[in-house]
């Protein structure tokens, strides 16, 4: 049953409104409505509690208003996860998983990374505490279910990827994809992906993976893939351009990477497409330029200018910030090797038998260790240290300070140097899509499992997740607090259920308070009054060592 109710305009002017109790019933050939009783003379509060009824007509006949029948327990935590999901399904992550049981354990498994980081295991004792049955329909589950789920997510990431990056799609503009890789480093030997690399994180002798992340313009991820960790940046970039190509049939594609990304063989791969890219140069082909007399010293300037060789366009810019920045560097520098000769210098005054030839060993190494001894020197008076700055050197060195590069082969007609400029710097949004995977709210670290294909599921995961980060941090932006403060404040509401008989009734959601009515308000999420109880067993077939 249902109530119907349907507004009719008179001519006079007035609007006469009916409400009809309703039910349907199916002939052999067409759905048919029957009018069960009239229900116009009702007041606003007694359709309101029929309405309720007949939602929720499976519990209700319980809810007797009987002081000794009717009790009520502390929930389960309601508010994070109710908004956390109301949030992929906002960005379609919830559709592109799918609704099938798998779909929903990845998820759960999504959702949990947003609320606390942690193993398969974490993740299952934290759906003990959150209304994980009652709003997301899952029970019975553990965390083996949950590494197997890893399996079933690998399997199904393009799947799921292109739905996502479909969803989103605008035919009617040229499409711009922004790739660039880091390295998360790895405590254990026995992942698969396991290995050792150019390591980003300055973690020497760890191994590590490789990370190559996809996002469109406007920095949003569509993609993501896990190589082993000695795999060198340029042979992961082909893979992406044959991902837009085919997977996402683009046509009207720019590729944007950095300078170690886009090589003359990746170029190549590009133009095979039809594509188009932007770059930058390393310094070294910046003094080739120079020397063939492509562009010249004088064009680095914080205006934007440009140069052309062929079909190939070089947009030349000196950022002044940076200059500063490089000055003050190799200041810091030049003075923390001063307090380090001065501090030899005392030691040899006041130790007779010290060698000279050692505190100059000493020196020599840490100025390497600096990269600053093209144009700082150490030398010896007697017993005493003596710098000495080669200022021809440090001229040469800093002429190039601030100074950058980029190529590309757009046309003019299509993008001036102002839009190159401003592409190029769009990468700025991968690195902060890094940072937040791999350092903050998310961390991709510690990676808890060793198979190579759930480590990528995992990697997977956390793309997914920041997807929603990255939505909560956007509704969030004026209420000065970081996501992981607004989730934790979140969590903190929970639902109140309703023990009609002895049995569980339904799940009662209570006002929040004004702190967490704010956030749900900018992030546009609305809290269900009730909520039907589901009795979701969830356990974990591990146990706490207990210590004696």
């Amino acid at each position: 049953m249902y109530v119907d109710t349907a507004k009719t305009k008179l001519k006079n002017g007035k609007t006469y409104i009916r409400h009809l109790l309703r039910t349907s019933y199916w002939d052999g050939k067409m759905t048919r409505h029957k009018t069960v009783g009239n229900l116009s003379v009702c007041t606003d509060e007694e359709l309101e509690a029929i309405k309720f009824a007949l939602k929720y007509k499976e519990t209700v006949k319980d809810m007797v208003l009987l002081s000794d029948a009717v009790s009520i327990e502390q929930g389960k935590s309601i508010g994070a996860i109710w908004l956390i999901n109301q949030i992929a399904k906002r960005l379609g992550i919830e559709k592109a998983l799918g609704n099938s049981h798998e779909g929903k354990l990845a998820l759960w498994q999504v959702i949990a990374r947003v609320i606390d980081q942690g193993s398969r295991l974490s993740a299952v004792r934290l759906a003990s505490e959150h209304s994980c049955s009652e709003v997301l329909g899952l029970s019975g589950f553990s965390e083996d279910n949950l590494y197997e789920n890893l399996d079933w997510l690998v399997e199904n990431q393009s799947a799921i990827e292109d739905r996502l990056y479909n969803r989103g799609k605008r035919d009617d503009t040229p499409q711009l994809f922004l790739y660039d890789v880091t390295s998360s480093y790895l405590e254990g030997e026995d992942n698969e992906l396991a290995d050792y690399g150019y390591n980003r994180d300055k973690k020497k002798g760890k191994k590590q993976i490789v990370i190559g992340l996809l996002c469109d313009g406007d920095g949003k991820p569509i993609a993501v893939d896990v190589f082993r960790g000695n795999t060198r940046d340029l042979s992961t970039f082909r893979a992406q351009v044959k991902k837009v190509s085919e997977r996402f049939g683009c046509s009207r594609v720019t590729m944007v990477g950095d300078r170690g990304m886009i090589k003359s063989a990746q170029v190549e791969d590009v133009q095979k497409e039809g594509f188009h890219y932007i770059t930058a140069i390393s310094k070294k082909e910046i003094e080739t330029l120079l020397k063939d007399g492509v562009i010249q010293m004088d064009m680095f300037d914080e205006r934007l200018f440009e140069a052309f060789d062929e079909d190939v366009r070089y947009v030349i810019r000196r950022n002044p910030e940076r200059v500063k920045d490089m000055a003050l560097k190799r200041q810091n520098k030049r003075q923390s090797i001063k307090s380090f000769v001065d501090a030899k210098n005392r030691y040899l005054s006041e130790h007779g038998r010290a060698k000279i030839e050692i505190a100059l060993r000493d020196v020599r190494a840490k100025i390497r260790k600096l990269w600053i001894s093209g144009w700082l020197k150490v030398g010896a008076e007697g017993r005493r240290l003596i710098l000495e700055v080669d200022e021809a050197a440090l001229t040469h060195e800093s002429r190039f300070d601030g100074c950058y590069v980029l190529k590309t082969d757009l046309p003019r007609v299509v993008a001036n140097k102002e839009v190159v400029h401003d592409r190029y710097k769009d990468l700025a949004k991968v690195d902060r899509a890094f940072r937040a995977m791999k350092t903050a709210h998310l961390e991709v670290r510690p990676v808890y499992v060793r198979l190579a294909e759930r480590t990528r599921a995992h990697v997977f995961i956390v793309m997914l997740a920041y997807m929603i980060t990255r939505e909560l941090e956007t509704c969030w932006k004026g209420l000065n607090l970081k996501v992981s403060e607004g989730i934790s404040s979140l969590s903190s509401l929970c639902c109140e259920k309703l023990i009609i008989k002895g049995n569980p009734g339904c799940l009662q959601i209570p006002e929040p308070r004004d702190s967490v009515n704010i956030l749900l308000k900018n992030a546009n999420v609305e809290l269900p009054p009730v909520l039907p109880y589901k009795n979701g067993s969830i356990a974990t077939n591990k146990k706490l060592i207990k210590k004696s």
